[in-house]
């Protein structure tokens, strides 16, 4: 079974929600995603202690195990399709960048 990251660097888009930010990304989007994406493992985030200016604040890494890369990418999309139509996503996240890396 190969092992896989995705890497999301994110920022909040209101500096005053960040607490708000911070509890719907730990207690609903990681769930979430830990819930409904077939292989995710685990999900970690970080916060940059000094962002360079223009760089994203915050850091997820979410390590997925899977046979089939595509098919497991297509199951995630559509998790997170069908949780944010059912309002599960906050109005404060802003993805900066996101990519799946293979771990050899």
């Amino acid at each position: 079974m190969e092992k896989w990251l995705l890497i999301v660097e994110a920022n909040c888009t209101d500096e005053s929600r960040v607490a708000e930010f911070d509890d719907w990304y730990d207690n609903m989007h990681i769930p979430d995603i830990l819930s409904g994406s077939p292989g995710c493992k685990s999900a970690t985030r970080y916060v940059r202690k000094y962002p360079a200016p223009g760089q994203p604040e915050y850091l997820a890494v979410y390590e997925f195990e899977t046979d089939d890369i595509e098919k497991t990418l297509e199951a995630h999309a559509k998790n997170v399709e069908t949780k944010y139509a059912a309002g599960r996503k906050s109005p404060f996240a802003e993805v900066v960048s996101k990519r799946f890396c293979k771990v050899k």
